[in-house]
């Protein structure tokens, strides 16, 4: 595997990171909230995992440039093919909220493309995985499963988000008479369409790189579909880290809907 290592220090980095913020979750009861320009939430936990991620990257792999949420965005990255994609605390009002839908985000852009991704989720112990050509794992209680996407056409089951509602996906919910749904945070829902477990998530809000540069490669080396609103790729280490676009995730083409109202 062409980013064997890569894939090996990113996994470490994500569980002590990981439990680093289940420490925070389960023993402070000051989460140390604060706000950002964008009125996004910070907790000391987002801060926590940072560090530990930033040092463990940075240690391992000195001439790769790191793009995380939380560190301030040097563009010298534009000129290196190499590229970490961090969100270290992926789900920041869900974690505030205390419903364990959070996540540790951790992926590597080649040439703008996301080659390796992980996931962690700490409060239910799940490490999803996957690198470009080696397919997209889960690691739970010390067993390791492969993931694939579900081939179910009929009666498909959708994924959204749980703190960011949304008309159109109301709208959709209602055109193709959806009934099975979930509402999650984090990108634990990329996840769930990646082991089967539903089969279409449409994102119209914006998002930012580090929102999906893992979720994505861990759904295509699923088997899954990762496309922009317009059918575009999606890429990364850009200039504007903004998902302007919206993007989609299905596990067949034959599951694509239509988005025009």
């Amino acid at each position: 595997m062409i980013f064997a290592k890569e894939l090996e220090i990113a996994k470490e980095a994500a569980v002590k990171a990981g439990n680093e913020i289940m420490r925070i979750y389960n023993f402070d009861e000051d989460m140390g909230v604060e706000y950002k320009a964008d009125s996004s939430p910070l907790t000391k936990a987002d801060k926590a995992s940072n560090k530990i991620i930033v040092e463990i990257l940075s240690s391992a792999f000195p001439t790769y440039a790191i793009l995380s949420e939380e560190e301030m965005d040097n563009k010298e990255r534009l000129e290196n093919d190499f590229c970490f994609v961090v969100d270290p605390l992926d789900g920041t009002k869900e974690f505030i909220k205390r419903n364990g839908q959070f996540a540790v985000n951790i992926a590597l852009a080649y040439k703008h493309r996301a080659v390796m991704g992980v996931i962690y989720a700490p409060t239910l112990g799940e490490l999803y995985y996957a690198a470009d050509g080696y397919g997209a794992f889960l690691s739970k209680d010390g067993q390791v499963c492969k993931l694939k996407v579900s081939e179910r056409t009929q009666n498909i089951r959708m994924v959204t988000s749980a703190s960011h509602a949304c008309n159109q996906i109301d709208q959709l919910i209602k055109r193709y008479g959806i009934k099975d749904y979930v509402k999650i945070g984090s990108s634990l829902k990329g996840c769930i369409i990646a082991k089967g477990d539903a089969e279409v998530y449409y994102r119209f809000n914006h998002t930012m790189e580090w929102d999906t540069a893992a979720m994505q490669c861990i759904v295509e080396q699923a088997g899954g579909i990762f496309k922009q609103m317009d059918d575009s790729p999606m890429l990364y280490n850009r200039e504007n880290c903004l998902n302007d676009k919206g993007f989609y995730i299905i596990n067949n083409i034959k599951n694509k809907l239509d988005i025009t109202f």
